[in-house]
């Protein structure tokens, strides 16, 4: 594979226009979830410097719940849902504060930013985030994100801040990704057992080469990491995965001689829309289809018909967000439902004209318009 520094060597004469830098929790924190002060003043210095250069910098931070335990002298993460909520509580503003102290010395202000999935996957609520980190960034300021782990449940958890990560980063059209953690980078735990330097594209052997995390205080692993850079690099967006503990790490990456894995972006990213269709959701339901439906709308760019639709499963209504899934029962697309799941058996493979004669009010007969479909 090449070295980072081949992919990467146009980075270090260009400052990026925008990136996201995500900070794990192990990364801000020591043992005992005390937070390492010295390492938040290191990345804030680095920071400064980037924008220094004119890169504006969105900062997603996690540590609230493990600042929370440490706060409250717990070993371990809760398991129960309010227990994790009330160590966000405490350990959230313990966290801006000391993202404060450390881009106070560089004259940068911060701004809390604590977002669920809802205030993603629904479209109103998405443009707003967007318009809103738009106007921190033109104030100046730093915005830090996390989860709002206070009041998230499972139904609007994003599950990890790499996850949230990746989404932050395609919704502002960052051009780099940052994932800082304790892991160095993508290791071939089956091969050379060196860190993978550059991935060109994400395979089913490079996912293989993923594991979890052991942490008391983390959420997430190499998992997690690998499925956000699959979302970030679809949206054009190159994503570094490196050690949070090397010095000088933002400085070295955007140098292009610095240790960690690089994974190129997508050349062809999907626009705003698609990408919030494919990724920024939680689907509904399945709409499935049949052989000659599948190269109609991942070959042709056609609109969902019901003449191709053999079934479904889940309760959607129309609008909601659905999968559409092969005769294999493998999801390839995901888009926009045009009839509720209760309409759909009665239309299932008839031609236009008998889906007309069935709805005689409706002005648009597809059950997924190619306007409002993705694929995966």
């Amino acid at each position: 594979m090449d070295s980072v520094s081949s992919v990467t060597k146009n980075i270090s004469s260009h400052a990026p226009r925008r990136i996201v830098v995500k900070l794990g929790t192990g990364v801000l924190t020591s043992t005992g979830g005390e937070l390492n002060t010295a390492r938040i003043a290191a990345v804030c210095n680095e920071i400064a410097a980037l924008r220094a250069r004119g890169t504006e910098v969105i900062v997603v931070s996690s540590g609230a719940v493990g600042l929370g335990m440490g706060a409250l002298g717990l070993a371990k993460r809760p398991r129960e849902l309010a227990k994790k909520q009330a160590c966000a509580a405490i350990g959230q503003s313990r966290l801006m504060q000391t993202w404060q102290a450390g881009f106070a010395p560089h004259g940068l202000t911060v701004a809390q930013v604590l977002l669920t999935h809802d205030d993603l996957r629904l479209r109103a609520r998405y443009l707003g985030v967007k318009e809103t980190l738009r106007q921190l960034i033109g104030y100046g300021t730093i915005p830090v994100i996390n989860e709002n782990d206070t009041v998230s449940a499972a139904e609007i958890k994003f599950g990890d801040n790499d996850t949230l990560s990746a989404m932050v980063a395609s919704l502002v059209g960052a051009n780099y990704l940052v994932i800082l953690s304790t892991a160095p980078g993508l290791i071939d735990l089956k091969g050379s057992k060196q860190i993978v330097p550059v991935v060109e594209r994400i395979t089913a052997e490079i996912e293989a080469l993923a594991g979890g995390t052991t942490s008391e205080t983390a959420v997430g692993g190499m998992v997690s990491k690998i499925s956000a850079a699959k979302l970030a690099t679809r949206a054009g967006c190159g994503v570094f995965i490196a050690s949070g503990a090397e010095p000088e790490i933002l400085a070295r990456l955007f140098g292009g001689h610095g240790p960690g894995t690089f994974f190129v972006p997508s050349g062809l990213p999907l626009d705003a829309k698609k990408r919030w269709l494919a990724y920024f959701q939680r689907p509904a339901g399945t709409i499935f289809v049949n052989a000659h439906a599948v190269p109609a709308l991942r070959e042709q760019g056609r609109s969902l018909l019901a003449v191709g639709v053999t079934g479904t499963s889940g309760e959607f209504v129309a609008g909601d967000i659905v999968n559409i899934a092969d005769p294999e029962k493998s999801v390839f697309a995901r888009g926009k439902a045009g009839f509720a799941s209760e309409e759909i058996p009665a239309l299932a493979g008839r031609q236009g004209d008998a889906v007309a004669a069935l709805h005689p009010a409706r002005k648009r007969l597809e059950v997924v318009h190619r306007n409002d479909l993705v694929l995966l």
